[in-house]
């Protein structure tokens, strides 16, 4: 019963008029779907229809999940094109419903947010008849670039070049023509090698003509507490098309653009966190406000990353000592 429910539920889902799905008390708009979450069956009756799986995790109260739905969202051209090339499933990262993975193994959404590593919301997963995941959206993108990555699997370009190859490729939106410089980026030559106790390392990669990036500049890099916490790290910034030499964390040496595409760097600006071991530990890779992009620093410079490994979870516990600390909580501005 619950198979041939799943089917009727993607009938449904992949015809014109789909119905409206919802995040605990949020709805989310026209594209999402409800469905059984058998997702085997989904992407198979999805497939027939000539269309692939998008897999949205978000939480109530997420500025950024609002903002993915307030410009995105309510775009013509991108919700025209999520509903003519993908089944739109909605998942709550902290939800209890249960579902079917490609695996046969069946999990409530929470559990399947931890494994398949979703940190931040919102995460949009784009999947592959099989399951497979051919482009992750980590957090937050302005819609031309969301239009993009959706174009990424709509085309099938996954046999033809990476995601992050065709991501880099797109021209930015006005914005500097050259990189912004801070006091606290090392200098070259950079040999970003880690000593044991000693500083983890943040390394950022931007691009010219990168308005996301302007903004990480004159907001992000400009706040007090950030500014403190900074000073427990070393800090690089390289063009994620840069030909400057450099010695990766692990005592490679290579180039910034190739050492950007052997980490699979998508978008800017991305922010690569490292232990003294030269272990990535945590990354940024999405527009973020002030509040969760000091709060990175922080998750990574006091080790709760270690204890915590949900920076959802820390961010939350971070917002609550506030509010009992009688201190105003502005999640945006």
């Amino acid at each position: 019963m619950r198979r041939w429910l799943a089917m009727l539920a993607l009938l449904i889902a992949v015809s014109p008029a789909p119905t409206f799905a919802q995040i605990g008390d949020e709805v989310l708009p026209a594209p999402f779907v409800e469905t059984l979450l058998e997702l085997p069956d989904d992407a198979a009756q999805a497939a027939k229809a000539g269309k692939r799986l998008l897999l949205y995790f978000g939480q109530q109260g997420c500025p950024y999940c609002k903002e993915l739905m307030s410009t995105s969202f309510t775009q013509k051209d991108i919700t025209d094109k999520v509903a003519k090339h993908f089944v739109a499933i909605g998942f709550d990262l902290f939800g209890d419903r249960e579902v079917a993975w490609f695996d046969g193994k069946i999990r409530r959404e929470k559990e399947l947010a931890k494994f398949l590593k979703v940190q931040f919301t919102p995460t949009v997963l784009l999947l592959d008849e099989k399951g497979n995941t051919i482009a992750r959206i980590n957090g937050y993108y302005p819609p031309h670039r969301f239009a993009a990555a959706l174009d990424y699997s709509a085309r099938r370009l996954e046999k033809k070049l990476a995601f992050a190859e065709h991501m880099r490729a797109l021209p930015q939106d006005g914005a500097s023509p050259t990189l912004n410089e801070q006091p606290f980026f090392m200098k070259p030559p950079h040999d970003l090698r880690r000593k044991p106790g000693g500083k983890p390392l943040a390394v950022l990669f931007e691009s010219r003509h990168c308005a996301a990036c302007d903004e990480l500049h004159r907001e992000g890099f400009k706040r007090e507490a950030l500014l403190s916490t900074l000073a427990r790290f070393d800090v690089a910034r390289f063009g994620i098309a840069g030909r400057d030499a450099l010695t990766t964390p692990r005592g490679k040496a290579t180039t910034a653009e190739a050492w950007a595409r052997e980490l699979k760097v998508a978008y800017t600006p991305s922010v690569l966190f490292f232990d003294d071991a030269g272990r990535e530990v945590f990354r940024l890779e999405a527009y973020l406000r002030p509040f969760h992009f000091a709060s990175s620093f922080e998750y990574v410079a006091s080790g709760a990353y270690k204890k915590e490994p949900e920076f959802q979870r820390f961010l939350q516990h971070k917002a609550e000592r506030m509010k009992e600390r009688g201190e105003k909580l502005e999640l945006w501005r």
